[in-house]
């Protein structure tokens, strides 16, 4: 059985990771790279309490598209601002810190 380091409760039991996800403000706009490809990008998610890579993977599996992690933040192709918050909402972040430009 292994414990959590941060709360000491099991890991199956531990709740800092739901609790990281209602403290986040949580950014998510559209930026343009070049040739005009939209990128839809989220940052605004702290890397040490969230697994970026997990999120990440079940972000471009619902919006079937593709992306990336780059300096902490994540990037979708395309522009999916309204379909990201509600896929963030399912993910367990609050619908209150998540503003989308």
């Amino acid at each position: 059985m292994t414990v959590c380091v941060t709360c000491g409760l099991p890991k199956e039991l531990c709740v800092c990771e739901s609790i990281a996800k209602e403290s986040q403000k949580i950014i998510v706009r559209v930026e343009e790279k070049k040739f005009n490809r939209k990128y839809t990008v989220v940052e605004g998610i702290d890397q040490k309490e969230i697994d970026l890579d997990g999120l990440a993977k079940k972000l471009k599996a619902k919006l079937a598209c593709g992306g990336t992690i780059k300096e902490g933040r994540i990037e979708l192709q395309g522009d999916h601002r309204a379909k990201v918050k509600q896929a963030l909402i399912e993910a367990g972040f609050a619908p209150e810190t998540i503003i989308v430009k």
